[in-house]
């Protein structure tokens, strides 16, 4: 059995309806594909998983090689819960206009329905066109049937809370928010791995094959959490060259780091991967693994994944950098 190593993985480029052409020159990587409006960085969602790009592992899939070191890459809990599936997807997206609203359902209405996980997930903005703005949580208190008559006459977006955003907004949508990323955001999502959408409204629009795009106002009908919050927006307190936690749910943990200098993290009582998406400019990871160290250069836009065997990672920043952190604790 090979040693294990901090992995990265080919992306996966979607092209649809809604997407730009900022993901490409983002991740610095040159493709003649257009209108891609996501980037699946490590994926797990079958028929979509992803595949190592360097090292010895190369050409392996992320599905595989759990199903070969188990535990030691992904955690001993996270495997005893999620057998060989990887539990997270993590994605660039780049909104050149409005996806659709929509909801996603929970473990329970996921597993009745679809034999499959729920979808939590966690948005944060790496970028923001002037005027960017996205969708988030109801704004009025709505009725089930309510909510239907808003969608049929098209006045739902007016029950909907919208908000302008900037670079490091953080959004957390529990399964069963409606939510909708607008024109001119650019994202890093960490989701549930789970492929399961309910579109809810989608402007009259037509797909990629000139026809609408099928609509699931009944699904999500029974998906919708209808109480109303107070806030649907993510404080935090950002303290350069410190880790500063964002989300903190039962599916996964996310912080960030704004860094100038060297930052160690301890992953010795962790029983977890890691996962490292670089935001903002360049720098090494330096990992200890089984007494050898390995370094990693990662670059703007790059995904890394820290087997769960790693007892710490040093993260170094050529000049200033900032990366974003999720495990399963």
């Amino acid at each position: 059995m090979k040693t294990l190593y901090p992995l990265k993985f080919r992306p996966i480029l979607k092209t649809v309806v809604w997407g730009g052409e900022k993901i490409a020159p983002f991740k610095g990587i040159e493709t003649e594909q257009h209108n891609i409006g996501e980037s699946w960085e490590l994926s797990g969602v079958k028929g979509n998983e992803s595949v190592v790009s360097e090292g010895e592992l190369a050409g392996r899939t992320i599905t595989d090689l759990i199903d070969e070191y188990k535990g030691t890459l992904v955690g001993g809990k996270v495997y005893a819960e999620n057998g060989n599936v990887f539990p997270l997807l993590i994605k660039f997206i780049d909104a050149r206009s409005d996806l659709s609203i929509q909801v996603h359902p929970d473990d329970r209405l996921a597993a009745e329905r679809h034999n499959s996980k729920g979808k939590t997930e966690m948005w944060y903005v790496v970028g923001a066109d002037e005027g960017a703005h996205l969708l988030s949580g109801l704004n009025r208190d709505l009725t089930p049937e309510e909510y239907v008559s808003m969608v049929e006459n098209n006045t739902i977006t007016d029950a909907l809370t919208d908000f302008k955003v900037k670079p490091g907004d953080v959004f957390f949508l529990p399964a069963g928010r409606i939510h909708a990323i607008g024109t001119g955001c650019f994202i890093a999502e960490i989701q549930q791995t789970s492929d399961i959408t309910y579109r809810i409204y989608d402007y009259g629009r037509l797909g990629l094959d000139g026809k609408p795009r099928e609509l699931h106002t009944e699904l999500a009908k029974d998906a919708i959490d209808y109480k109303v919050y107070p806030e649907y927006k993510t404080a935090y307190e950002e303290k350069a060259n410190e880790e500063n936690r964002l989300v903190s749910c039962k599916y996964f943990t996310t912080t960030q780091l704004d860094i100038d200098k060297p930052l160690v993290k301890d992953l010795s009582g962790l029983d977890s991967f890691l996962v490292v998406i670089c935001i903002e400019g360049s720098g090494e990871l330096v990992d200890n693994e089984d007494g050898d160290e390995i370094r990693i250069p990662v670059h703007k836009g790059e995904t890394v994944l820290v087997p769960a065997s790693s007892k710490g990672v040093t993260f170094v920043p050529d000049g200033k950098a900032v990366f974003l952190t999720s495990c399963v604790e």
